[in-house]
């Protein structure tokens, strides 16, 4: 079964002082071992720059380029990415008509229309109340993997 790994899991795999470091890395490795296809979305690859090079004063993990850079490579190789179609742009506008969508929660919307067109049916989030209304997704929280 292919699993969306949500950027709040891969960024939180990197800091070992935030209290979710331990399950963010713990589920994907239990996932791994299940044989679970992991994957990832590009929009999943831009938000983890965006933290991950954001300075620790402003709610980012203040790291240098050249690390993150070295990062999304890694991410790239461990995990399926899957590409965003024209097809995805029409879902996401379908999505975000039918739900009524709002504001930052239309980046969700977004992933949740990559997993459409993907046909992929699970993501891994911290954010599981982001996608609780999207039927036919299976929201996985990675501290109850």
């Amino acid at each position: 079964m292919p699993v969306l790994i949500d950027s709040n899991v891969l960024l939180r795999s990197l800091h070992p002082g935030h209290p979710h470091y331990a399950a963010a890395g713990n589920s994907v490795t239990t996932l791994r071992l299940r044989n679970e296809t992991l994957c990832i979305a590009p929009q999943t690859l831009i938000e983890f720059w965006a933290v991950a090079s954001r300075p620790r004063d402003d709610n980012g993990l203040g790291l240098p380029t050249a690390r993150v850079a070295t990062e999304l490579l890694s991410l790239r190789r461990l995990f399926r990415l899957l590409p965003s179609t024209p097809e995805v742009l029409e879902a996401w506008q379908r999505i975000v008509v039918t739900h009524e969508i709002l504001g930052k929660q239309t980046h969700d919307a977004h992933l949740v229309a990559i997993m459409q067109v993907h046909s992929v049916q699970s993501v891994l989030t911290f954010n599981v109340s982001h996608f609780t209304r999207f039927p036919n997704i299976t929201v996985l929280n990675p501290a109850q993997i």
